[in-house]
């Protein structure tokens, strides 16, 4: 990172919008909150304790609040926090506009309202991950509710001027590999959302409407959430240790492994269907052969790390990322075997693929958020964290609940896909199950909890006395740093 991350901008104005980053993280807690009670209601359920009976409340509906909100609310809102503060210090250039920034924020808000509203009311529309409402009546250009993916498409682009701005006024200056990640998402951001969101509606039917459906399932993640993941752990991680990245080399050949290998696999979610054997079987290769490059990224952290174990003990925000890291190394290896046939011939349609899904999504990338949080919020605040037992319960309610639950839910499926490939009756394959969806909702209440922990760990340092010193809280610079 040059000087001009640490300085003023040319108008001596400050570089980064504290008051916008507090904004996004705090819509970011709330829609978490929302997320987490959701699913954990729609657990209930699968144990015929689902308290609702009304329709607007039906578990179908709930769970697409648990999904979407997990997706659009969380993850959206809080990787454009960590946005506003990462690339102007990268670059030294403000973002477009504070008061496209004000706009941003209360566009977003509005459309995860309704969204949320849409889908409660029987709005969606039938594509995985992009159930938010279009507007239309299906196959007509009737209007029936609000056109929530135009609104989203128009943010979307808000929000990539408003970061792009800065990127091409800093053009001339070498970029850290956390811009190439963030860029690179940012334009992948565009191009995945529609063609998921409007190709498979609108254009394909078919076969060729779920490869195309399968493609935007995986490229939401691997193209948007992957590269902002990564973008973070590779500013912050460096940031907090004070020392620099092992290897710029590994970085760079995970950057590039990420953009050539990831746009290709999303198929992988659709084996064993009447999509073409060529096309699944490109998903598979592209698939494992990213799972073994990404590898390097890991290697590379935890190089990082060497010399500085002691700051798993003595810094909350790397222990969040490093857990996260060590969560999406269990995903990669996982997911390099189960996109092969002969794994999907057992765990296609198990609890086996919720569990992966919640290691990635939660134990991954809302970790890395978490560890954001961590550090950054009482820099934000001005304020020392409240309460330190709350920052444990915290990370060790999580980190329990999201493994007790993956182990959980892997055994389920397997036990569950044998029973199927034995051709059992239906019911005792439901039987089998019960015992192990109970702990999957003790562990979701765990999570939860943890949760709670949080936020009200933040209301309490934003509303404390207790004055935050930098100094205080700066690990010792790297000789030669």
């Amino acid at each position: 990172m040059h000087a001009a991350t640490l300085t003023p901008s040319e108008d001596g104005k400050s570089l980064v919008n504290y008051r916008l980053v507090k904004l996004h993280l705090t819509a970011a807690g709330i829609a978490l909150l929302l997320s987490m009670t959701a699913g954990f209601l729609y657990s209930l359920q699968f144990l015929g304790f689902y308290p609702f009976g009304q329709e607007w409340l039906a578990a179908g509906r709930v769970r697409l609040i648990h999904t979407n909100l997990a997706a659009y609310g969380w993850l959206v809102n809080g990787f454009t926090a960590m946005l506003y503060y990462a690339i102007p210090r990268l670059t030294g250039k403000r973002v477009w506009s504070d008061s496209i920034g004000n706009l941003i924020f209360a566009t977003w808000q509005f459309i995860l309202l309704a969204a949320g509203a849409g889908f409660l009311l029987g709005k969606a529309q039938a594509i995985e991950w992009g159930e938010t409402p279009t507007g239309f009546r299906p196959g007509t250009f009737e209007l029936n509710w609000i056109p929530v993916d135009a609104l989203i498409v128009v943010g979307a682009v808000l929000v990539i001027i408003q970061f792009m701005v800065p990127l091409y006024n800093a053009r001339k200056t070498k970029f850290y590999v956390s811009l190439w990640y963030f860029t690179a998402g940012l334009v992948w951001l565009a191009l995945t959302y529609l063609m998921g969101n409007i190709i498979p509606e609108w254009i394909l039917p078919g076969a060729a409407g779920a490869a195309v459906t399968g493609l935007f399932i995986h490229d939401l993640v691997g193209l948007y959430v992957t590269p902002m993941g990564w973008g973070l752990m590779y500013f912050f991680v460096p940031l907090i240790l004070r020392k620099p990245i092992w290897s710029h080399s590994l970085s760079v050949i995970g950057f590039w492994a990420l953009a050539f290998f990831y746009p290709l696999g999303g198929v992988h979610h659709f084996l064993l269907s009447p999509i073409p054997d060529y096309v699944e079987y490109g998903a598979i290769t592209t698939t494992i052969a990213i799972e073994v490059v990404v590898t390097t990224v890991v290697v590379n952290f935890f190089m990082t790390l060497r010399g500085r174990w002691d700051a798993l003990r003595t810094s909350m925000a790397i222990r969040w990322f490093y857990a996260g890291a060590i969560m999406y190394f269990i995903t990669c290896f996982q997911c390099a075997f189960q996109v092969t046939w002969m794994f999907q011939k057992i765990i296609h349609f198990t609890d086996w693929v919720v569990g992966h899904a919640h290691l990635i999504m939660f134990g991954t990338f809302t970790f890395w958020m978490f560890g954001v949080i961590d550090w950054l919020w009482p820099r934000i605040c001005r304020r020392n964290w409240a309460s330190q037992s709350l920052r444990s319960w915290h990370f060790w309610l999580s980190v329990l609940g999201v493994s007790i639950m993956f182990f959980d839910l892997m055994i389920a499926g397997l036990i569950a896909g044998f029973m199927q490939k034995d051709l059992n009756h239906w019911m005792e394959i439901v039987s089998s199950s019960v015992p192990f969806w109970w702990v999957r909702t003790v562990s979701g209440g765990m999570l939860l909890t943890g949760m709670l922990c949080m936020l009200y760990n933040m209301y309490a340092t934003a509303k404390s006395n207790e004055i935050y010193v930098e100094e205080d809280n700066m690990a010792p610079l790297q000789e030669g740093a």
